[in-house]
């Protein structure tokens, strides 16, 4: 895929989010993440209910008018994104992988932080690490569009790739929970996105989600939550490369956590609407 045809599924990625996203919403970024301070604006005429604690005085004293100092947020938010790849993310429902769902969320992420100047790192944990400079807008999402191409994910049409017989991911747990850690030191806010299939020690999970700053959301597709008929699904140990076939059928099942310390977006429901709603 050359650099014309990424652009042509950057088009066409970004036109889908406009016509189905109802919600999107530049305040939900401002609103979710804050900047760092307050910086001075302009002066306005003061009006009954403006904050007298923002009288400018001295100015005031050499007009006939009294004014007060209006300020805009300082916006110099980083953001980010760890895509935690997985065979489970290539099913989901009537055409829609939990991948291609992942997909668009990143791409909404990047859209939005064109409007609000941030800036939006996306880190995929693939066969290693593909750490992404911090980028906004259509920028940002053509470099990221490249970056699954590159990693065999995408077609020439944007499409996900679902057919995959080789090790996704490489990595352990505890390379990953190190690597979000880094940026949680560091006050960024990081939000997870995959499917949770590949956790295995529930308590380190779960006490790095209840981080301040840690936002997770798991991708889900209504096989996940199966409770009657059985499936089967092919998959690969990310570690050692053996394959096996596992069988998705539902019962009773254990929950991941002892409490809620995640957020849920289906495949099913409309995922970018939703991931706004619980982001905000």
């Amino acid at each position: 895929m050359n650099l014309k045809e990424i652009e042509r599924v950057v088009g066409m990625i970004q036109s889908h989010i406009f016509k189905n996203s109802n919600a999107y919403s530049s305040g939900m970024l401002k609103s979710s993440f804050r900047g760092s301070g307050l910086q001075f604006r302009e002066h306005q005429v003061y009006v009954p209910g403006d904050d007298v604690r923002f009288i400018d005085w001295k100015l005031s004293a050499r007009s006939p008018n009294v004014y007060v100092k209006t300020f805009e947020e300082e916006r110099n938010v980083e953001i980010v994104v760890f895509v935690d790849l997985s065979h489970t993310l290539f099913y989901g429902f009537n055409d829609v992988s939990k991948l291609q769902a992942l997909i668009e969320i990143v791409a909404l992420l990047y859209l939005l932080a064109g409007q609000t100047h941030d800036l939006i790192r996306v880190i995929v944990w693939a066969d290693k690490t593909m750490s992404l400079p911090p980028k906004k807008g259509k920028e940002g999402l053509t470099l990221f569009i490249s970056v699954l191409e590159r990693l065999g994910l995408l077609d020439a049409d944007g499409k996900v790739i679902l057919t995959q017989d080789r090790t996704l991911n490489g990595h352990t747990e505890l390379q990953k929970i190190a690597q979000i850690k880094s940026f949680l030191a560091r006050r960024k806010e990081v939000i997870y996105l995959g499917d949770l299939s590949l956790i295995q020690n529930r308590d380190l999970w779960g006490k790095l989600f209840d981080k301040k700053h840690m936002h997770c959301f798991r991708i889900f597709s209504p096989v996940d939550k199966n409770d009657a008929t059985p499936f089967l699904f092919k998959t690969r140990n990310p570690i050692t490369g053996k394959g096996s076939v596992r069988e998705l059928k539902g019962g009773p099942r254990e929950p991941l956590f002892q409490k809620q310390r995640f957020k849920e977006i289906g495949v099913h429901e409309r995922y970018l609407e939703k991931f706004v709603r619980e982001l905000a």
